[in-house]
């Protein structure tokens, strides 16, 4: 980046420092970065290339993205609704109205806070946004304070991330991110102190015989339920409604799993 943009880009940013609220100070700029070129880190470049190949996995990006920098898309206006697709998923775009700070919705309604690697790559997204940079770990925080649930990183690419909800509080609270799903060499299974948990959870419920967790389909993780044979609607209904209270009320499921189901079936 030329020398002209750099002196551009931070009187842009400090412009901006002053139209953000209170609940999102903490992404403004800083002297630490009078220097930044506008460029990616090298690491994390190559780490989301080799996620994207399958050759990474999300746990190495995520640990490296806590390390760096990245910049925050300020916009002074928002048009028509937009779009962003993430694993044939549609992200649609909001604005929080008096920064001009983004937010991009799931469909499942949780909001994501983008951020990007570069200027380049953020440009190829809206050229009319305006770079913060902040520390990863801080623009996490930033989200989880505003209730925003994860972070996309670099929307437009050329390699798009999605961070779960786990990994964004751990950053926040700047600790490593420990995934519910680890890798084997038969594919993937809930790690063990997340089992547990979900053991520990459910087994206490009345007529639940057995319970275990393994990777979901349309979650995260998929609580599996052995129920007693016999209960009518009613019955089942409340074993369920017990069973994800306890499991909502499990420190160790809200700090490390993104999404659960439930799958039910009759003991034997």
């Amino acid at each position: 980046m030329s020398d002209q943009t750099s002196d551009q880009t931070s009187d842009q940013t400090s412009g901006e420092e002053r139209s953000l609220p209170g609940h999102l100070r903490s992404i403004q700029p800083t002297s630490q970065f009078a220097g930044d070129d506008g460029t990616a880190d090298r690491e994390l470049a190559a780490l989301l290339e080799a996620h994207a190949a399958g050759s990474a996995p999300l746990s190495a990006v995520v640990a490296r993205l806590a390390a760096t920098r990245v910049l925050v898309p300020v916009l002074a206006e928002l048009g028509v609704a937009e779009t962003v697709v993430q694993d044939g998923k549609e992200l649609h775009v909001d604005k929080e109205a008096s920064a001009g700070v983004v937010a991009l919705e799931a469909p499942d309604g949780r909001r994501a806070l983008p951020v990007f690697t570069s200027v380049v790559s953020m440009l190829q997204w809206r050229s009319d946004a305006r770079p913060v940079p902040v520390e990863a770990t801080r623009a996490a925080l930033s989200a989880v304070s505003e209730d925003w649930s994860l972070l996309v990183v670099d929307p437009a690419g050329p390699f798009t991330v999605l961070v779960p909800r786990p990994a964004v509080w751990a950053m926040a609270q700047g600790q490593q991110w420990r995934p519910a799903l680890a890798p084997t060499a038969d594919g993937l299974v809930v790690d063990d102190e997340v089992a547990s948990a979900v053991a520990d959870a459910a087994a206490p419920v009345q007529h639940v015989v057995r319970a275990h967790a393994e990777p979901g389909r349309s979650a995260e993780v998929a609580v599996v339920l052995a129920i007693d044979p016999g209960l009518d609607r009613a019955g089942l209904d409340q074993v369920l409604l017990q069973v994800n209270s306890r499991l909502g009320a499990s420190k160790v499921i809200a700090e490390r799993v993104d999404s659960l189901e439930l799958r039910v079936g009759a003991a034997r």
